[in-house]
């Protein structure tokens, strides 16, 4: 009996740096089958070169810079699989990472969703910081309700829609409070399988204030909406 085909997403806007570490590490994976798309924002820098010089392992797509939601909406609309993960440019993914998670689904059919918990990583340039955080809880890992350490069925997009392209920094905060208000069923393993890169690029370090901004609105949002229920 064939597996069900998982379709990677990496959406990207000059990502060039790191882009290359990130497709290694989906085609590292110990999970077949799967296709890997390259979901481009815009970028001016030499992120399609990239993608290319991978040949038909990687498929680039381009549009309009739109920001991350959209561009993530963006590669979903032309993904083929029944299973779907998303990488950002900047992270990385264990080896087993799609193959423990699917063995869940296929311990449990029932299950909708399912992430892990994510440990930071950070660049030599900040070696300083990740000094200055050994001992702290940002040092540890913790468990992922982000778009890089999930992998879903195609069906939950189809019952809660895609992300909210409004929303440029918290929109995994929206979509996964969406699914739950939905009663998606989903699971957080306890393996540490995704590794977010801390460096000078950062977006929500770019764009610290908005980033909390927008996160209390989505919160906001959400206590309005449960006290009117």
């Amino acid at each position: 009996m064939s597996k069900p085909l998982i379709s990677c997403i990496i959406p990207a806007f000059n990502s060039d740096k790191y882009l290359a570490e990130a497709l290694d590490s989906i085609l590292a994976q110990t999970y077949r089958p799967f296709e890997i798309i390259v979901a481009d924002d815009g970028s001016t820098d030499t992120t399609a070169e990239v993608s290319e010089g991978y040949g038909d392992r990687v498929r680039f797509l381009s549009q309009k810079t739109a920001g991350p939601a959209a561009t993530r909406n963006f590669g979903l609309q032309n993904a083929k699989g029944d299973f779907v993960a998303f990488l950002d440019a900047d992270d990385l993914w264990h080896p087993e990472k799609l193959s423990l998670q699917m063995s869940r689904f296929e311990q449990q059919p029932e299950l909708h969703l399912c992430v892990t918990h994510v440990k930071l990583i950070w660049t030599q340039t900040l070696r300083e910081e990740q000094e200055q955080y050994q001992h702290h809880v940002r040092a540890k890992p913790v468990p992922g309700y982000a778009t890089t350490t999930l992998l879903a069925r195609r069906e939950a997009f189809r019952r809660i829609g895609g992300f909210n392209a409004e929303y440029w920094f918290c929109d995994a905060t929206d979509w996964f409070m969406r699914a739950k208000n939905a009663g998606l069923i989903m699971e957080l393993l306890p393996d540490v399988l995704t590794y977010h890169r801390m460096h000078e690029g950062n977006l929500t370090r770019r764009k610290n204030e908005a980033s909390r901004h927008e996160f209390l609105t989505i919160v906001n949002k959400a206590i309005r909406q449960r006290c009117n229920q």
